[in-house]
C-alpha cells in the first residue's frame, strides 16, 4: 500500500520559514519524480516545485523561485520543501505527489499516480 505523508505545516508570520516533509512508503521511491502542489480556497491545484528521480533537476513556479527549495533523500524515501520569506499568498493546502518513471516536469495533477493527504500552511500578514 502506497503512502505519502506530509508534515511540517502550520501557521507562520509573513517573512518566516517552514520546512515541509513528505515521507513515502510502499513504493520504490527512486523510481518516481516528485512534486509539491498547493491549492488555495477557490483556486485550482498548482505545481509549486518538482524534482527529478535522482534530484539532479528541479523546477519551480515563478511565484516561489528564489524563496522555496525542493530536495529529496532517496535513502530515507523523503522529499522536502524549504519555504523561506513566506507571504500571505502562499497560504494553501500543500500536497506531495509521485509521478512514476517520469523524465519530464508534469504540471498537470492528473499525471501523478500517488498523492499525500495534504497539509495546511497559513501565512499571516
Amino acid at each position: 500500500q502506497v503512502q505519502l505523508v506530509e508534515s511540517g505545516g502550520g501557521l507562520v508570520q509573513a517573512g518566516g520559514s517552514l520546512r515541509l516533509s513528505c515521507a513515502a512508503s510502499g513504493l520504490t521511491f527512486r523510481w518516481y519524480a516528485m512534486g509539491w502542489f498547493r491549492q488555495a480556497p477557490g483556486k485550482e491545484r498548482e505545481l509549486v516545485a518538482h524534482i527529478s528521480r535522482y534530484g539532479d533537476n528541479t523546477h519551480y513556479a515563478d511565484s516561489v523561485k528564489g524563496r522555496f527549495t525542493i530536495s529529496r533523500d532517496n535513502a530515507k524515501k523523503t522529499m522536502y520543501l524549504q519555504m523561506n520569506s513566506l507571504k500571505p499568498e502562499d497560504t494553501a493546502v500543500y500536497y506531495c505527489a509521485a509521478d512514476y518513471l517520469s523524465t519530464v516536469v508534469a504540471g498537470e495533477a492528473n499525471a501523478y499516480e500517488h498523492w499525500g493527504q495534504g497539509i495546511q500552511v497559513t501565512v499571516s500578514s
